[in-house]
């Protein structure tokens, strides 16, 4: 005489004389939750106007996290490193030997054709004063009229 006969249970699945009932297995997998999806938009970040391209005093041409590129002849850099344009001109990416490597720079050059670094011991230096040319301010205006 079996156990379970003994105790007037009839077996239908083993685990039905304990009284567990059928064993359930996962169909799918457990995910977890996800506390930061979706994110922030870019910075947009990067070079905003590049070599020989015409910028105005103001016009941003780098923006940047940390100094990968310094500021050079009438550029200067922002609080948050950005670098700006200080004169109208043409941008100009060069490298400098500094310390034991180089560094980049960026530059405005007043004439299209001028090289960076400036050759200053034969050229001079260059300078931006913000002055008004009047004899081409007072030939404009006399075809106006």
């Amino acid at each position: 005489m079996s156990f379970v006969t003994r105790i007037g249970l009839t077996a239908k699945s083993p685990f039905s004389l304990f009284g567990l009932g059928a064993v359930r297995t996962a169909t799918k997998r457990a995910g977890g939750t996800v506390h930061n999806h979706g994110g922030s938009p870019g910075q947009r970040l990067g070079v905003k106007k590049f070599s020989d391209q015409y910028v105005i005093p103001g016009n941003i041409i780098v923006r940047q996290r940390g100094t990968l590129f310094h500021p050079g002849q009438h550029v200067k850099m922002g609080r948050d490193h950005t670098l700006y344009a200080t004169v109208p001109g043409f941008v100009r990416f060069y490298k400098e030997k500094w310390m034991r490597g180089e560094r980049r720079f960026v530059g405005v050059v007043l004439e299209k054709g001028d090289v960076l670094p400036r050759d200053e011991a034969a050229r001079g230096t260059s300078r931006y004063c913000g002055l008004v040319d009047l004899n081409a301010f007072n030939s404009q205006q006399a075809s106006t009229h």
